[in-house]
C-alpha cells in the first residue's frame, strides 16, 4: 500500500476545539488548551504516525473578527497555514449556533471544499449540542462539501475520531513521510516550555488578564550527571511579562501564592513531556503596550 502524507490546516472559530483534537490525535501534549479564546498564537504543527502514513496537524489560531493589531497577525498565521496546506479541517463547534464570524471562515473555505476540505462538527457530547443545525449551515454555505467528509465527534472523549483520521488519509497524497516516524511535534525546547507556563498563567489568571502577558525563556541550563543519566537536570529560568506594572501583582498574588501555583503547575507537566527533571526559576516583569510591539509580536508569532 503506497504510503499516504500530508499537512492538514485546522481552522475554526475561538475555543471550538482544535488543540484537543490534535493533542488527542498525537496522542502528546502538542498544543496548550485553555478555555480562553485564541490561545493559540502560532501556527503548531502536530505529528500523527499511522500504518497509511503520516499527517502533520497545523493548529491554527482561532478566527476571531477584531481590528486589534494582535488579532490582525493572527489571522494571518492561520490564513498562511491553510495556503500552505495540502488539506483544510474545517472544525464547527456543535453547541453553539454559526455566527457572522463562521461565514466568513466558510467564504474563505469555499475554493476547497470539492477536493481538499474536510468538516469535523465537535462537541457532540455537550449538553443540547445540535449536529442537524451545523450540518444545515455547512450545506448551505459549502454545498460543494460531501456528506462523506462531514463528521460529528467529540474530541474530549475521543468518539469519531479515527472515521475523521481515516479520511484524511484518504485523501491525502501519496509520499515519503515529512518527518522522522518518532516525531510528534517541531517544536523547539525554548517554545515548548514558554508555551507550557503561558498554558499554568491563562488558566488561573483569565479573569484579569486572558491576552496581556506572553512568556519569556531567559535561559536554560543542562547539568548532566555521568554516574546517574537519571539525575540529569535541566535548569530553567523565565518570566511571564505582562503588559502593565500594575499587573505584576496580579501574577505573583497574595504572598507569591499565585507565582507558586504557576510555577508548581508548569513544572509538573514538564517533568512529565521532558527527558529531564526540571527545576523552573520564574519571575515576572512588565514590557509596556507590548501588544502594540510590532517587533514583540513578529517574535511571538512568527518565531523571528
Amino acid at each position: 500500500m503506497a504510503n499516504k502524507s500530508a499537512f492538514v490546516a485546522v481552522v475554526g472559530r475561538p475555543s471550538v476545539g482544535k488543540s484537543t483534537l490534535i493533542n488527542l490525535l498525537c496522542g502528546q501534549k502538542v498544543a496548550i488548551v485553555s478555555a480562553v479564546p485564541q490561545t493559540t498564537r502560532n501556527a503548531i504543527r502536530g505529528i500523527v504516525n499511522r500504518p497509511q502514513g503520516q499527517l502533520v496537524f497545523v493548529d491554527t489560531p482561532g478566527r476571531h473578527a477584531s481590528e486589534k493589531k494582535l488579532n490582525k497577525k493572527l489571522m494571518a498565521v492561520s490564513d498562511r497555514a491553510v495556503a500552505e496546506a495540502e488539506l483544510a479541517l474545517y472544525m464547527l463547534d456543535a453547541s453553539r449556533p454559526p455566527g457572522a464570524e463562521e461565514d466568513v471562515i466558510a467564504r474563505d473555505l469555499a475554493p476547497l471544499a470539492e477536493t481538499a476540505l474536510i468538516a469535523a462538527i465537535n462537541k457532540m457530547d455537550a449538553r443540547g449540542a445540535g449536529f442537524d443545525g451545523a450540518r444545515s449551515f455547512l450545506k448551505l454555505r459549502l454545498p460543494n462539501l460531501p456528506d462523506s467528509r462531514i463528521f460529528g465527534i467529540s474530541a474530549l472523549k475521543n468518539e469519531g475520531t479515527e472515521e475523521l483520521l481515516r479520511c484524511l488519509f484518504d485523501l491525502a497524497g501519496e509520499g515519503e513521510n515529512l518527518y522522522p516516524e518518532g516525531y510528534y511535534t517541531d517544536q523547539d525546547l525554548d517554545f515548548r516550555i514558554a508555551e507550557i507556563i503561558r498554558e499554568k498563567a491563562i488558566n488561573r489568571l483569565y479573569e484579569e488578564l486572558p491576552h496581556s502577558l506572553y512568556v519569556e525563556v531567559a535561559d536554560t541550563e543542562l547539568h548532566s550527571d555521568d554516574k546517574d543519566p537519571s539525575k540529569t537536570r535541566l535548569w530553567i529560568r523565565a518570566f511571564i511579562i505582562t503588559e502593565r506594572d500594575s499587573q505584576k501583582g496580579m501574577v505573583v498574588g497574595k504572598s507569591g501564592e499565585m507565582i507558586k501555583a504557576i510555577r508548581q503547575a508548569a513544572q509538573k507537566d514538564l517533568n512529565r513531556i521532558l527527558d529531564w527533571k526540571v527545576e523552573l526559576d520564574l519571575r515576572v516583569k512588565s514590557s509596556h503596550e507590548w501588544r502594540r510591539n510590532d517587533k514583540v509580536l513578529r517574535r511571538l508569532i512568527s518565531g523571528e
